[in-house]
């Protein structure tokens, strides 16, 4: 793993929130953590969280689950997916480019099935169950990940702007604009990735992806990492059943079996 990040790519990760690093994985950590990635797909069918997550839910026949075939909590599955999402010099990576001590809160494959639709403009964070604009997530190509097959887009500077409103990935891309009018004013920025290239983006930054229009999967493996000391605010997201009903709105986000530091 290449571990180490340049002064320039921490300046450019704070200026437009989001940084792409070449190189991430060699060729033998993209055949490891891909197969462990597709083990864990192969064993959960068509539920979607690992290893006591969110209950009830699995994959669908909606637009969103063609958009991709999305599996989480892998870490708690796969010691090899652990060992990857959990890294100590991963975790030194997040704390260079946001300043701050960083927790996992879920990771996730994300494979671009064939003709799978495109990803609509969204942010991240508020769908999760704490509101930090610090919060940051990496996303690794584990095949090529291209124009044609539906790479990352990113619209540069957009956690400046971002609040905690949203928008979901429906059938119109741009419905995120309705609420962020000026994002829609601003360039995108493609980045296409090759296998074992990775890219950092904040939980407020813009993104989103086209359709995957070959006849390949674009498969891809994320984490999301909360900052230390986030605070509970009222959504559920994956958390479990019991852990969620017994959390009040600002408790402290700091229960180390399910959201450990890195």
């Amino acid at each position: 793993m290449k571990l180490t990040l340049t002064q320039e790519q921490v300046a450019y990760y704070r200026e437009n929130g989001f940084v792409a690093h070449r190189g991430f994985l060699n060729a033998d950590e993209v055949a490891e953590l891909k197969t462990a990635v597709l083990d864990c797909v192969a064993q959960m069918g068509k539920k979607k969280v690992g290893d006591g997550g969110k209950d009830q839910l699995e994959e669908g026949e909606s637009h969103y689950d063609k958009v991709f075939t999305q599996r989480l909590n892998l870490w708690r599955m796969s010691p090899v997916v652990k060992r990857y999402m959990l890294n100590p010099g991963l975790g030194q990576m997040l704390r260079q480019l946001t300043g701050r001590q960083m927790r996992v809160w879920h990771d996730q494959t994300l494979i671009k099935e064939p003709f799978g639709n495109p990803t609509a403009w969204h942010l991240d964070n508020p769908y999760w169950s704490f509101f930090d604009a610090d919060s940051i997530s990496i996303w690794i190509a584990l095949e090529d990940a291209t124009l044609e097959n539906g790479c990352m887009w990113f619209i540069p500077g957009t956690h400046k702007h971002g609040r905690f409103d949203n928008a979901g990935i429906g059938v119109n891309m741009a419905d995120l604009f309705k609420i962020y009018p000026e994002m829609a004013k601003i360039d995108p920025v493609a980045v296409p990735m090759k296998a074992g290239d990775c890219s950092f983006h904040n939980g407020v930054l813009a993104h989103g992806a086209g359709a995957n229009m070959t006849r390949k999967r674009r498969i891809a493996m994320t984490c999301a990492y909360m900052p230390d000391g986030a605070t509970f605010n009222g959504q559920r997201n994956i958390l479990p059943k019991d852990y969620f009903e017994s959390l009040k709105v600002g408790d402290v986000l700091a229960n180390d079996d399910w959201n450990p530091r890195v």
